[in-house]
């Protein structure tokens, strides 16, 4: 069962990185190639094409779509829809182009050498950067969650090497930094309650997806359009859709299906910071992506920053299954001791008061 649950993980991270790099290429292709600058509205278009993919899926029985209170899903579902919405708006308000990284869907911009694309890609950095510490905090405030000393230096070592590979000059202003510091918020706790709503209410990742996808597609099928002309001063109902325009738009929501799927199962089956960390790979490999196959320029620092953060993602792993380990040995010890607790069962079947009250007492022990 071990076993199986570790395969299901392992699988669970490959599809998420592999999804990932197919829509950069993709992505890379519409945005730069083909001058499609739209992000949200076409966020909006993945999530609706996931929604009818798993609507498809599940007429098919390949699952059973499982009832969740409409209260949550919805708000769930506007949350992260929100989250999206302001991501790109932080970053459009900072002056710094547009850039799209949620918890469901990864939109990676032109990989070129254009300075405009340099400041994107360190604006998007600085925002993924602030989610993990945002995340960890959450979690141990509201969720009493511990992290030891050696997960926090781990993730410390992370981010100090992904901000020596990716981050220089960077320009804020009041209002692009409050819009940042709402994005952070709404990605951080919406990536919170994926996790939270799959264990709690017993819900597989596809279920969960199925049922919430709706309500984001909707939010930003209702405010993608304007967010996008706000950033990009072009209208989306204007723009020429050529055959290749409409073809890696297609192809762009077919691969966001598997990118959405593999969001929902990863922070379900390990945590949100895994996620995260799981996402500074995903930045670790476009930097050299864009090196090798785009020519972009690589110093030093950007070799450098890679290498402390792959440091940092080992001492992560490593301490996550150590820790793992330990917490399944202690778990497994109780196990040991529940025949001695069998053996005084028939006391709480007695009728006398005196063991009606050791019963009470047995209670509340529990």
């Amino acid at each position: 069962m071990t076993a199986g649950f570790q395969l299901g993980v392992i699988g669970s991270l490959t599809l998420s990185v592999a999804s990932s790099v197919a829509i950069v290429i993709c992505n890379k292709a519409l945005i730069s190639t083909l001058g499609f600058p739209f992000a949200t509205t076409l966020t909006s278009w993945h999530l609706m094409v996931t929604f009818c993919t798993l609507y498809v899926a599940q007429r098919m029985r390949f699952f059973e779509p499982k009832a969740i209170d409409g209260h949550t899903v919805v708000l769930f579902g506007l949350l992260n829809g929100t989250s999206i919405g302001l991501l790109n708006l932080s970053l459009g308000f900072n002056s710094i182009g547009f850039y799209q990284v949620g918890s469901l869907v990864i939109l990676f911009p032109c990989l070129g050498k254009d300075a405009a694309d340099a400041k994107i890609r360190h604006a998007l950095q600085m925002t993924k950067l602030a989610i993990i510490p945002f995340t960890v905090l959450l979690e141990t405030i509201f969720l009493k969650k511990r992290f030891s000393e050696s997960i926090k230096f781990s993730l410390l070592v992370l981010l100090l090497g992904v901000a020596i590979a990716s981050v220089t000059d960077l320009k804020l202003n009041l209002l692009g930094s409050i819009l940042s510091g709402l994005a952070i918020a709404t990605t951080c706790v919406g990536q919170i309650l994926t996790n939270t709503i799959q264990r709690k209410l017993k819900v597989t990742s596809t279920q969960l997806l199925y049922q919430s996808a709706p309500y984001q597609a909707a939010i930003l099928f209702a405010t993608g359009p304007f967010v996008d002309q706000l950033l990009t001063n072009r209208s989306v109902f204007a723009h020429q859709y050529t055959a290749p325009v409409v073809g890696f738009i297609i192809m762009s929501c077919l691969i966001a299906v598997s990118v959405n799927f593999s969001t929902f199962l990863v922070i379900g089956t390990t945590s949100p910071v895994t996620y995260q960390v799981l996402g500074h790979l995903k930045t670790c490999l476009v930097l050299s992506f864009g090196y090798t196959l785009l020519h972009d320029p690589f110093t030093m620092r950007n070799i450098l920053g890679i290498l402390v953060a792959i440091f940092g993602m080992a001492l992560y792993s490593c301490f996550s299954v150590m820790e793992s380990k330990k917490k399944s040995a202690i778990e497994s010890l109780p196990v040991l001791s529940q025949k001695p607790e069998k053996e005084t069962e028939p006391l709480l079947e007695t009728k006398d008061d005196s063991d009606i009250k050791k019963a009470n007492g047995v209670t509340h022990e529990y």
